[in-house]
């Protein structure tokens, strides 16, 4: 049940990769460390009973969606703002 569950995710993964390929990162790594460490502690505060009801059900969402936009390095509330901490290549 697991491993379907993962290749589930990694295949829409890809799919959200490439429906968005041309969009250009935005999210540094600090940055995308920081949310997945985050999303990890959101989850376990919300599978260990800490956290519980719609505040829990939130939670889980929003850690999802750390962890899905730090794998494809991009934050669609950044580009409205202009925020961008990528580091700047030479």
């Amino acid at each position: 049940m697991m491993q379907v569950i993962l290749i589930d995710l990694i295949l829409f993964l890809h799919l959200w990769q490439q429906i968005f390929i041309n969009m250009k990162k935005n999210m540094g790594t600090a940055d995308r460390i920081v949310r997945v460490i985050i999303a990890a502690i959101m989850g376990v505060l919300y599978f260990n009973g800490t956290v519980t009801g719609t505040l829990g059900i939130v939670l889980l969402i929003l850690s999802i969606i750390f962890v899905l936009t730090s794998l494809v390095s991009f934050c669609p509330l950044y580009k409205p703002f202009g925020i961008n901490t990528c580091s700047v290549k030479k």
